[in-house]
């Protein structure tokens, strides 16, 4: 419609969906809830209103013309969150990607825009509807003006015109600000009259309209001391209602037809989205993924071989070997290609099996292989019984190094990104999830001769790369040997014991059960706990339970609500467990028992080495590294991971509180080092120092604050993240931080030197050279610069604690090759080692890998590692 104008209350939404949802970050360590949920609001506007004009309106800054009337304005409002502060930016990026007009002027609110733009579109005779969650806006609801309210949360909304305005609140929309006049705003910090309240000012507004008429009509006011207080109050009164007035002339260089909805630009939004990891949004915007409109290539000469001729064998040369499934243990591979000195080739997948040549080449050392995801390479021939050895470089994992912040590290992205090189992206050749298909040879051979004549001539650029880095020791002696040790630990797998994990889904079903009974009797009355429907009505109905949310279909029961709600009743906590309890069963046991492998009877996950920013090992399909065990029957799940083979024990190795012994290490603080020294409890030590009491004293409530405080320092948390963890004040979890910094002043130093040496060099770095770019370390943008400076702090931790794990990997493979064990890496779970190992060689193999681990690199502390075995993983506690 030419004549529909949407407006939007930009910092509104992005305050709803911050605290709407829960605190979550990307793999770079990106805050991205409150840009999800923004994100989320955007595309429903769009999808549902199809607005011809719209504009979203922001705040400028912290000061307005209404600080000029009364300089308390908004005092009382608590400082942004760091958390929400660092996502306005991107909120902004998203808004210019999808092409919608974005204002903000000093010294006006965003509601004075959005004020103006909604009179100028009613003289043109448009509708306009406006989106936020501030009240105050009811007062522009006109015929033409319709405001829509955001509910707690984000996506559910009350629409508003003048009927709907007078039934909810009796009010017309010129007398909202009457009401804010006689009542005030806390949350403005309005002051309004002292002790009246909503009702009275309602009372009043009835018997006189606007304030203006009950000043006039003073002596016909009921009750001595509310005259008194009107009349002692009449300036404030209104002053408050002139701060509650939204300006609707302020001067906007725009016109309507400027707020015209352009284009969206969608390889914007999908490289933005694929930063943020808004995976289940790409489909929203584009279903292809972007795959459309790559440029057309030139032909690389791909020739298709019958059989591998060792004439065609050149040192180095680039394998690519290619299949379509992104599990690589269940994939079916399509084909492999080499490049070398004398050509390219294409090698069909009956080629691939059955060449000798190629088999020998493949698992001769000497025959040097650059590839592209060595692990990739490495399992999928070891599925097919063929070895791969001498691989000397990996593209992927020297792009990953280089820049770790890089949005992608697939072929086509590095190749443009490195050498302006154009390699088509595998949905366009294959497409994309049921749609995914082989081509004709062709077409296939071309594509994967392409990948393999890229990796060739990537090598140069990134090897010199990462010399200049002095990172190519990082590549060739940590990331690289990793990339094979890991190949291998997902291609043995973990036996699991079917039969036992079914036994435990069993006790689970029984123990839902008997939570499901026990909390129908608490209820009086038998209904679905898992129907949020049934749920609200019975807590907030029948129970009488304070409704703390309401969505679009009824109450909400979110776990939020819930656990604010613990103390209220005796039902609460039980639903609660029965919904951990569900999950348990349904992501851990039924999704465990679905992963089982046909073939081998085992669980293959797969280890991501290139994604996350700090270093660290993620796991997927499945996640073996997030089995819950905060509860006891989480922890029962790991009774059925076991040997696979008889008379042998599940080992596992634990480094104990590594990240805070690295964070002795780099900061040097003497009263940290000397507590890991002399082997004190570091939570006890730092609860004494915050606590300011003796040993003896230090409660367990005392120890566990202390022990978030200390893991909060190595993640860079805030004041506000930290109370969210807690349950506390703002107030309080600063008053802990600071206490902390006071007794480690090394740390605190520490803080303020990596901030520094990010601003010198762009970058900061863990003790073995991994690097992490932070450009926004200089940005005025305070937001923007505020996390980077609390990146700049933690990465050179968690960076250093994980190239340690890696680097105790890779010494365990080569002591036990020299040892000649029989035991076997299955598994790494963030700062844990788990082995299979024979039975006569437990008590042998637990001194070897505790000597390997704790002198994997020399620091000023002790580092630990707790080593045990038993049956099953659960026994090696």
């Amino acid at each position: 419609m030419a004549d529909k104008l949407v407006l939007v209350d930009g910092n509104s939404v992005a305050y709803r969906a911050f605290f709407a949802l829960p605190l979550l970050n990307n793999e770079k360590g990106v805050y991205t809830n409150a840009v999800y949920g923004f994100t989320t609001m955007l595309l429903k506007i769009l999808e549902e209103e199809e607005p011809a004009h719209m504009l979203i309106a922001f705040d400028a800054g912290k000061t307005t013309f209404r600080h000029e009337t009364y300089k308390e304005y908004k005092g009382t409002r608590q400082k942004t969150p760091p958390e929400l502060a660092e996502q306005l930016p991107l909120m902004r990026d998203l808004v210019k990607a999808f092409n919608i007009a974005y204002e903000e002027v000093e010294n006006y609110e965003a509601d004075d825009i959005i004020g103006t733009l909604a009179k100028r579109a009613e003289k043109e005779g448009w509708e306009t509807k406006i989106f936020t969650g501030d009240k105050d806006l009811l007062q522009l609801v006109d015929e033409k003006i319709h405001v829509a309210l955001l509910r707690k949360g984000i996506t559910n909304v009350d629409t508003y015109d003048l009927k709907q305005l007078q039934e909810k609140y009796g009010l017309k929309p010129s007398q909202i600000i009457d009401m804010k006049g006689l009542m005030g705003d806390s949350s403005d910090n309005i002051p309004g009259v002292p002790g009246i309240g909503e009702k009275t000012a309602l009372k009043l507004l009835a018997a006189h309209d606007t304030l203006e008429g009950v000043y006039e009509n003073i002596e016909s006011v009921s009750g001595k001391k509310m005259k008194e207080k009107l009349v002692e109050n009449e300036q404030q009164a209104v002053m408050s209602k002139k701060l509650a007035t939204i300006l609707t002339e302020v001067p906007l260089k725009m016109t309507l037809e400027d707020l015209s909805l352009g284009e969206r630009n969608t390889p914007a939004l999908l490289e933005l989205f694929r930063d943020l990891e808004f995976s289940s949004l790409i489909d929203r915007i584009d279903p292809d993924g972007g795959a459309a409109g790559e440029e057309q290539l030139e032909d690389v000469e791909v020739q298709v071989i019958d059989d591998l001729d060792p004439s065609m064998l050149a040192t180095p040369s680039a394998l690519v070997i290619e299949s379509l499934e992104e599990n690589y243990h269940n994939a079916t591979i399509v084909g492999g290609a080499l490049a070398n000195e004398t050509g390219v080739y294409f090698l069909s997948p009956e080629v691939l099996a059955k060449s000798s040549t190629f088999k020998e080449w493949a698992k001769d050392e000497s025959q040097e292989k650059i590839v592209f995801n060595a692990k990739r390479a490495v399992v999928g021939l070891a599925w097919q019984d063929i070895p791969l050895e001498g691989v000397i470089f990996d593209g992927q994992m020297a792009s990953y190094l280089i820049d770790p912040g890089a949005a992608s590290h697939e072929m086509a992205d590095i190749a443009k990104r490195k050498k302006g090189m154009q390699v088509q992206r595998d949905e366009t050749v294959y497409g994309k999830g049921k749609k995914m298909h082989v081509p004709e040879e062709a077409v296939l051979a071309q594509h994967v001769g392409r990948k393999a004549a890229a990796v060739l001539e990537l090598k140069p650029d990134l090897e010199k790369e990462l010399q200049e880095n002095e990172q190519l020791e990082l590549l060739t002696e940590l990331e690289m040997p990793l990339s094979i040790i890991l190949g291998r630990m997902e291609r043995h797998g973990v036996a699991i014991d079917k039969e036992e994990l079914e036994k435990i889904g069993e006790g689970l079903t029984e123990r839902l059960q008997e939570i499901e009974t026990k909390i129908h009797d608490m209820a009086g009355t038998v209904f679905n706990i898992n129907s949020p429907k049934q749920l609200g009505e019975i807590l907030f109905e029948k129970m009488d339970l304070p409704p703390l949310k309401k969505t679009k279909t009824g109450y909400s029961t979110s776990a939020d609500v819930l656990e604010k709600l613990q103390d209220q009743h005796e039902i609460i906590p039980e639903i609660l467990l029965y919904r951990q309890l569900s999950k348990l069963n349904s992501t851990y046991i039924e999704g465990l028992i679905k992963a089982i492998h046909n073939k081998t009877g085992k669980i293959h996950t797969m280890f991501n080495q290139a994604l996350t920013q700090t270093g660290r090992l993620s796991s997927t399909e499945p996640n073996l590294q997030n089995i819950p065990i905060r509860l006891e029957e989480g922890r029962r799940i790991r009774h059925a991971f076991v040997p696979s083979k008889d008379n042998s024990y599940i080992l596992a190795a634990d480094y104990s509180q590594i990240e805070l012994r690295v964070l002795a290490h780099i900061s040097g603080d003497e009263n940290l080092i000397e507590a890991f020294r002399h082997g004190m409890d570091i939570h006890t030590k730092t609860a004494m120092d915050v606590f300011e009491v003796e040993e003896a004293k230090v409660t367990s409530a005392m120890r566990r604050t202390a022990k978030a405080v200390n893991f909060g320092i190595v993640y860079g948390i805030s004041d506000y993240g930290l109370s969210q963890s807690l349950g506390i004040t703002r107030k309080q979890a600063q008053s802990f931080i600071d206490k902390y910094l006071e007794s480690y002043p090394g740390v605190s130093e520490y803080m303020d030197s990596s901030i520094e040496e990010a601003r010198e060099k762009g970058y900061v770095t863990t003790m073995m050279n991994r690097r992490r770019y932070l450009p926004e370390i200089t940005s005025r943008n305070f937001n923007l610069r505020s996390f980077a400076e609390r990146t700049a702090m933690n990465t050179p931790i968690q960076g250093s604690a994980a190239d340690i794990i890696k680097k105790a990997m890779v010494d365990m493979d080569k002591a036990m090759d020299k040892e000649k064990t029989k035991a076997v890496m299955l598994l790494q779970v963030h700062d844990e080692l788990i082995f299979e190992v024979p039975e006569n060689e437990v008590e042998s193999f637990s001194e070897v890998v505790k000597k390997v681990m704790e002198s994997a690199i020399e620091i000023d502390v002790p580092l630990i590692a707790d080593v045990d075995y038993g049956k099953t993983w659960y026994d090696a506690k």
